[in-house]
């Protein structure tokens, strides 16, 4: 037990050394002096406990949020937080509503940060989360290109009826993927009755992450709805803009 701790560790520093340059498995099994299927397994567990990041089956690993988080280092997607949180909290002010932003990472929606509104009744968000069962999930794949979007279905499949309807072929996704492109937005109800929204965060023409805001159900009517629209818009601009 004492030696797969060690394993680990040596695996993590080879990782972390390379800093955001992506590294295969067969190199990190060779720098760890395993064998591939060994390698394999402890980094596995190191993805599933998000301590590495799973970049693509082709580029490799990097270090993932739990990596940073263990350490107390802000690093971790650090510029982006950093421009979003002073926006995030005007954007929950205003609406007092809860924002969160959003990133796929090791094919689950991750959440990077959250400013809490402070209604009586709240909904909080888990920090993963099925990425196709969330408004910031499905926007941020909305937006992927055709090879991040094969990847991702490779590894988790299409979605199911009760997590995402009508996502369940290659032509049904296409339609609801093209809608909240045109739209420039996501919005989903859960079995829970929460209400999610999301819009897109660009940097440099690419999609990066969500912007989005959610709530109970019983809260929403269509005034609130179309002021949650326009500000959720009006903040993922002031975003991208910072970035320019």
């Amino acid at each position: 037990m004492i030696q797969v701790i060690e394993r680990a560790i040596d695996i993590l520093e080879f990782v972390a050394r390379h800093g955001k340059e992506p590294i295969q498995l067969i190199r990190i099994a060779e720098a760890a002096k395993l064998s591939q299927p060994t390698c394999a397994n402890i980094v596995k567990t190191l993805v599933e406990r998000n301590f590495l990041e799973n970049v693509s089956r082709k580029s490799g690993y990097i270090l993932g949020a739990g990596a940073y988080k263990l350490t107390g280092s802000l690093s971790y997607s650090q510029d982006l937080i950093t421009v979003a949180k002073p926006i995030m909290e005007e954007l929950t002010e205003e609406l007092n509503e809860t924002s969160l932003l959003g990133v796929i990472r090791n094919n689950k929606r991750f959440i990077l940060h959250t400013v809490l509104c402070d209604q009586d009744l709240q909904v909080r968000a888990k920090v993963e989360a099925d990425v196709f069962g969330t408004a910031s999930g499905r926007t941020i794949v909305a937006f992927l290109s055709a090879g991040e979007l094969d990847t991702l279905l490779e590894a988790t499949g299409y979605p199911l009826k009760e997590v995402w309807a009508g996502a369940q072929t290659a032509e049904g996704m296409e339609k609801l993927i093209k809608k909240i492109r045109k739209d420039n937005l996501a919005q989903t109800v859960s079995s829970k009755h929460i209400v999610g929204f999301a819009v897109p965060v660009y940097r440099k023409e690419k999609v990066i992450a969500s912007l989005s805001v959610f709530l109970p159900e019983s809260r929403l009517n269509t005034s609130h709805k179309d002021q949650i629209i326009k500000a959720l818009n009006a903040a993922g601009k002031k975003i991208c803009n910072r970035f320019e």
